[in-house]
């Protein structure tokens, strides 16, 4: 587990949003990748199922109970900011949820704590597409 880390010490939300936007893509894509997928076409269709907001918000209120105390600040930061941009494909709240997910995933990022990193990502990746809702107190991490 990580040192303690006040707000101050990190990037804005937005960047640790995007920073997190950019290790969760990379771990979809090596994950099928080493699940056998090797054509582009397949690896875009497939890689939908686990990079949406949707998807993103509904790994994010599974994870949500199992936050430490800092990714909890980053996460109730990034979900109330007023810097969001408007969800074109999502509802409101599922964008707030997946941009929560994403800067949580950004803040361990940044403070280099790569072994909660891919513990939060390889949960959000194991919930099957359509019962992550169903699963959520079987979730742990």
């Amino acid at each position: 587990m990580h040192e303690p880390v006040r707000g101050s010490e990190l990037p804005a939300v937005p960047a640790l949003a995007y920073l997190g936007d950019a290790e969760y893509t990379v771990h979809v894509r090596r994950m099928l990748i080493e699940r056998g997928v090797e054509r582009a076409g397949e690896l875009n269709r497939l890689s939908l199922l686990y990079v949406t907001a949707e998807r993103q918000a509904a790994a994010m209120r599974c994870l949500e109970p199992q936050l430490s105390e800092d990714e909890h600040d980053v996460f109730r930061r990034a979900k109330n900011s007023t810097h969001l941009n408007r969800p074109k494909h999502a509802s409101p709240m599922d964008y707030r949820y997946a941009t929560g997910f994403e800067a949580v995933l950004g803040m361990l990022s940044y403070i280099g704590d790569r072994e909660r990193l891919l513990k939060l990502m390889r949960a959000a990746t194991d919930m099957p597409p359509d019962t992550e809702e169903t699963n959520r107190k079987d979730t742990t991490i």
